[in-house]
């Protein structure tokens, strides 16, 4: 049996949580001036930014507290350590985004029958003043966000907010110039319809993983190949490849070969492993090594 673990990286330290603290103080500030903002000028976009803003402060919240989490070592309790806390943040996150996306679609429909005075000048400065602060979150979240599931799904909620503060100007703008007062729920509809489109990829994803479904990238009758071109490799069955996290994947399997010494069976186990790490990027594997006779006839094991 053979059990590599070397890229594990347990207790990293970063600023990363820094990172996310600050990006929350500052959007819980901004949300308070925007709400204040949007009740004065009466327009549904900066009260949808504002609400989309406060879920932020939730996801930025979480994700910091996922982040502290997931930096703790396994343990005798948690041998897999905490890498699924931020996998269950970024489906929070998610789903939280679909049940404000379903808020703001049932607000504007109200609004398009009889559209309110909308004041187009705090529209626009107010949005104005949104885009900057969200994009300044979104720049402090945004590294390490892409091999971090946790820590993409809150970015994808500040970028969210880019889009919605951008259609708020704009909108601002077209009702200046137009009289137009129905734009503003037609902007808050389309920002809906993007946070919609945000909270359906990551949903996918973290449900992926927390079903231990193969990775999308990986062609599972490709990897059979390249364990069989490792000269001594004859068969492979109880083949697993599944994910803790974005980036941290595993692999399983039983290997045959033939009756040979120990010491044999541990080159072709690190001859193995380096393959499947420079190909699936997998550092994860176990590898159980069995000789002829022991193979059950399945690829994937069917027990439960």
């Amino acid at each position: 049996m053979s059990h590599s673990h070397a890229g594990h990286h347990h207790g990293k330290h970063d600023n990363t949580g820094f990172r996310l603290a600050l990006a929350g103080v500052l959007t819980l500030g901004f949300v308070c001036f925007e709400v204040l903002a949007g009740l004065y000028a009466n327009s549904l976009a900066l009260l949808t930014d504002a609400a989309h803003n406060l879920t932020d402060v939730l996801a930025l919240g979480l994700s910091w507290y996922a982040h502290r989490l997931s930096s703790r070592p396994a343990n005798a309790n948690k041998t897999f350590g905490y890498h699924r806390v931020g996998i269950l943040v970024a489906l929070l996150n998610s789903t939280t985004l679909v049940i404000i996306a379903f808020g703001i679609f049932h607000e504007a429909w109200g609004r398009f029958s009889a559209p309110p005075v909308v004041d187009s000048y705090v529209l626009i400065s107010v949005g104005s003043a949104a885009l900057f602060v969200n994009l300044f979150t979104a720049w402090l979240v945004s590294h390490g966000s892409k091999n971090d599931l946790n820590l993409h799904s809150t970015f994808l909620h500040l970028l969210g907010d880019v889009f919605s503060t951008f259609g708020a100007i704009a909108s601002g703008v077209v009702i200046w110039l137009t009289g137009k007062y129905w734009l503003d729920p037609a902007a808050s509809s389309l920002i809906a319809l993007l946070i919609l489109w945000n909270a359906w990829n990551i949903l996918g994803e973290t449900l992926t993983i927390l079903l231990e479904s193969t990775p999308a990238d990986i062609d599972m009758s490709k990897m059979v190949e390249d364990f069989l071109q490792v000269e001594g490799v004859l068969g492979v069955h109880d083949l697993h490849v599944w994910s803790l996290s974005r980036s941290l994947r595993m692999l399983s399997a039983h290997v045959q070969v033939l009756d040979i010494p120990i010491s044999q069976a541990n080159l072709i186990q690190s001859q193995i492993r380096d393959v499947i790490n420079k190909e699936y990027g997998i550092e994860h594997c176990t590898l159980q090594m069995e000789c002829e006779g022991c193979d059950n006839g399945k690829l994937y094991c069917e027990k439960v």
